[in-house]
């Protein structure tokens, strides 16, 4: 019996997507922009532009304490950010998703209330050799405050982690695991399902990094049973100073409020104050209402695109951009393992990495230099610093040709 004919799939239409982003037609030294420091942050589309624009100039108003019709308007637009939210990482309310400042400001939030108020010295917090500092500075701080011990999972030569060490790393004295789901240093793609189960299993809680993994696939907290998810508005093609933690009701119920003042309290005497509901108890003073607005029109424009085949260019960027990295002379990818998002990590045998930015950039080809917030991983390699190009979906193959024609001129200027 022959197998169905399979329908072939339709080419993803980079060239209207990059017509919804302004900035891609503008030019950098009289060049037109190759934009490819997208693990840094995303260009906006226009319905994220147009988003910020209207509710400053028709509904610019306080949240959740007016009366007045704008004040209604701001909160109630405010609010379906965050049922957008929620409904973009399947979780199962919205009391369970608190808007806060970005990813760093959500992995701190953990610390500084579920991990400070859970954890004693001896116990210890799990994390692995590729973090962004934004997941390993808090941790040093909680074990330089109350003597938690902070352990470290490390990674392979390809820069994937090393399971069989991490399982080995996990005891019964493991109260908390922190893990990035993908690598901005190395587009690494962590085993988060299993890392999870197997946290799980020792009684262990698990809060995900997703800063790098949101903008690269569809994300189910349900179904991975992560206890906190962290991500910015800003990798995901919204605002910056948005961002968002996901955590169980159970736990965020349990858990005291970081800052005091504006919506965070329902009443207040000199003697006591009493909390607000969830998810306000961790929002204290005026949020980032536009950040809000404009993160729901992201998460809106995302939910209009052929995300499938916007994943399937970008896997095809990547794959094409490394195999081209084979004709320069010298290149070295930092970061090859087998699971990788839209991340190409290199140096090249004596070549600074600051001046190679500079020379690509003087041909408007924009990427991104030094340690990425990840000086740690870099060490493993014996290395201060690469150079980083990094995709999204409204990358083209054009743009590859572009950054490889100026990486060429710059080794040739620089050697």
């Amino acid at each position: 019996m022959t197998a169905p004919v399979q329908p072939p799939v339709a080419p993803f239409a980079v060239d209207k997507v990059r017509a919804d982003f302004p900035i891609l037609s503008t030019q950098v030294h009289g060049k037109p922009l190759v934009y490819l420091d997208n693990a840094a942050t995303t260009q906006k589309p226009r319905a994220v532009i147009d988003a910020l624009s209207r509710y400053y100039e028709t509904t610019n108003a306080n949240i959740h304490r007016g009366v007045h019709s704008l004040s209604q308007r701001a909160t109630d637009e405010f609010e379906a950010g965050r049922e957008a939210v929620r409904r973009f990482l399947n979780a199962g309310s919205t009391r369970e998703i608190i808007f806060t400042r970005g990813t760093t400001e959500s992995i701190n939030l953990v610390a500084q209330t579920y991990a400070r108020m859970q954890l004693k010295a001896g116990d210890e917090v799990l994390i692995g050799e590729a973090e962004h500092h934004a997941n390993i500075v808090p941790w040093q701080q909680l074990r330089d405050l109350q003597g938690v011990v902070l352990k470290v999972a490390p990674i392979n030569e390809a820069g994937e982690l090393d399971m069989a060490a991490f399982e080995r790393l996990l005891t019964a004295r493991t109260r908390l695991v922190a893990i990035g789901h993908v690598s901005n240093a190395l587009g690494s793609i962590n085993p988060v399902a299993q890392i999870i189960e197997l946290a799980h299993a020792r009684g262990a809680k698990v809060l995900v990094d997703g800063a790098q993994s949101v903008a690269h696939g569809p994300v189910d907290v349900t179904a991975l049973d992560c206890d906190f998810f962290a991500f910015s508005g800003h990798k995901l093609f919204g605002p910056t100073g948005i961002g968002v933690l996901y955590g169980k009701a159970e736990l965020l119920e349990a858990m005291p409020p970081w800052q005091g003042g504006g919506d965070m309290i329902r009443t207040v005497s000199f003697e006591r104050s009493e909390w607000n509901d969830l998810p306000w108890k961790f929002e204290a003073g005026t949020p980032d209402i536009a950040g809000g607005i404009g993160l729901k029109a992201a998460l809106d424009y995302l939910a209009a695109l052929d995300f499938d085949g916007a994943l399937r260019h970008e896997h095809a960027l990547l794959a094409y951009a490394t195999a081209r990295a084979a004709e320069v002379p010298g290149l070295r990818i930092i970061g090859t393992a087998r699971e990788k998002a839209g991340v190409l990590s290199f140096v090249i045998d004596g070549l600074h990495p600051q001046d190679l930015g500079v020379l690509l950039d003087s041909q408007g080809v924009a990427i991104r230099t030094g340690h990425h917030c990840a000086m740690p991983v870099l060490s493993r390699y014996g290395l201060s610093g690469t150079a980083r190009a990094s995709f999204a979906f409204y990358n083209t193959h054009e743009d590859v040709d572009r950054f490889y024609a100026a990486l060429a001129k710059a080794c040739q200027i620089l050697a």
